[in-house]
């Protein structure tokens, strides 16, 4: 189990909808107990709680919102959001039964609220069962994010969706309803229906500065969680150059604001029978970062500063500040012979112009010449995860383990990287990419650059109490 990202034991994190009241931060979140496996094949599961001041130290809350039965309509209890409104909370959830209602010719996915006034006791309600519209799929009808609009004094509600068809088409869209009581909706149409995906899931939308940003999990592309910006909710929608927090190993991430930070809450998948070779599996482990507002509105992510603070607590090693430098082939330099299970690597890294690949290798068994590493590939303005080396071929299934990177200025730039069991976290200044590594080799941390030069500052190694 991991020690700093959150996991219930003996349970996989789902989906989460998390909301911020006097002073914490509550995760309703979906627990899979893989019985006989992960989501759709999983028993029925409503929504659990955690709670947390920090994203370090989580209270677990038990079961929420308890499902419904086997004929119920909340057979299931998939996403939806939380909000506080009339001195109650607001619980607009998805109800899914999977077992029953498709082949009945029911909607398989319908939108219910339940109501609590502590956030921890609640009631399921007869109240806004918003059933999917005509031309919309009515099993891919989910994910509620309800928000108060403060410009037109109404409550404005999007969620995933897709017009009815073959699930292969690229119909995914945000669909939008209005209400001013939260119980009687007036739909809206399409909110961002760019043609892109063929499901949208887990829609966020919140504004920041000048900007709205609108979230969306899609995974008919690259399987990631990715945003579009507007001046207005009325859009248009834009995408920036990066328009993603992380990569692949990343999903269905929803946004919290304790009023002056804004979270990330996401949670990093397993693979089958925790084989690298193998495909992702629904469901995983709670990881959480800080989203970053740059000053061209466009968004970076960064380490809770708690988070931080806590990887802080112990020093198990440091390095003084070192350049390597080879133009025809591999420099190399260890920095470590053991890292700890859980810990923080921290660092500065200059490229100089021209460089062709920066690599952070870790997990490594130095005689075999075997690991994973963090390829920085300058020339090709991308950070990327494998394992080295790529042979026999196919070590990992590593598709869209990556994301854009520019670090070809010759500027310094902050290098944070952090285990946590199997996961690994890095952070070259405000582009994240998280990946798991099932099968280590060795215990050794080194960094190399091929055909070029860098300049690393001090390197500390540390880990928690």
């Amino acid at each position: 189990m991991p020690e700093v990202y959150y996991q219930h034991p003996g349970t996989w994190f789902g989906d989460c909808m998390p909301i911020y009241h006097d002073g914490a931060f509550y995760l309703f979140h979906q627990r899979d107990l893989r019985n006989p496996g992960p989501l759709p094949n999983c028993e029925p599961f409503g929504w659990a709680l955690a709670r947390t001041t920090d994203f370090v130290t989580y209270e677990d809350l038990g079961d929420a919102i308890v499902r419904g039965g086997d004929h119920d309509q909340d057979q299931f209890i998939y996403a939806g959001s939380v909000i506080r409104a009339n001195d109650k909370f607001i619980a607009m959830y998805t109800g899914y039964n999977r077992d029953h209602f498709e082949a009945e010719g029911k909607p398989s996915q319908v939108l219910m609220i339940a109501e609590s006034d502590d956030l921890i006791h609640w009631v399921k309600t007869d109240k806004a069962v918003v059933a999917p519209q005509p031309g919309y799929d009515p099993d891919d009808w989910r994910d509620p994010w309800v928000i108060w609009d403060e410009e037109r004094a109404e409550y404005l509600m999007i969620l995933g969706a897709r017009k009815a068809g073959p699930k292969t088409q690229a119909t995914g869209s945000t669909v939008a309803f209005t209400s001013k009581d939260l119980e009687n909706w007036e739909f809206q149409g399409d909110f961002w229906a760019p043609g892109l995906y063929t499901m949208h899931e887990m829609p966020d939308l919140f504004q920041e500065g000048d900007w709205w940003y609108h979230l969306v999990t899609e995974y008919s592309d690259k399987s990631k969680t990715i945003y579009r910006r507007a001046r207005s909710l009325q859009g248009p929608w834009e995408a920036t150059a990066d328009d993603a927090f992380d990569g692949r190993a990343y999903y269905a991430a929803r946004s919290v604001s304790d009023g002056t930070h804004r979270y990330l809450v996401g949670w990093v998948p397993t693979r089958w029978d925790d084989d690298d070779t193998k495909s992702w599996q629904w469901g995983g482990t709670l990881v959480i970062h800080e989203i970053v507002v740059r000053s061209d509105g466009t968004l970076g992510a960064k380490i809770p500063d708690a988070v931080m603070k806590h990887l802080k607590s112990r020093t198990v090693s440091t390095m003084p500040g070192f350049e390597l430098d080879r133009r025809d082939g591999v420099a190399e330099q260890v920095l470590a012979p053991q890292v700890p299970r859980t810990a923080l690597v921290s660092t500065t890294l200059r490229v100089a112009p021209g460089t062709r690949v920066v690599n952070i290798r870790f997990a490594e068994d130095p005689i075999a010449q075997r690991g994973y590493q963090f390829a920085l590939r300058v020339t090709e303005g991308r950070l990327e995860f494998d394992r080295f080396p790529n042979w026999p071929w196919g070590q990992l299934d590593n598709r869209d383990l990556d994301r854009p990177l520019s670090i070809d200025d010759g500027a310094e730039h902050a290098i944070a990287l952090v285990f946590d069991g199997d996961i690994a976290t890095l952070y070259v200044d405000d582009v994240a990419l998280n990946a798991r590594f099932n099968a280590p080799a060795g215990t050794q941390l080194s960094i190399e650059v091929a055909d070029g030069a860098i300049s690393v500052g001090e390197v500390v190694v540390s880990t928690t109490p």
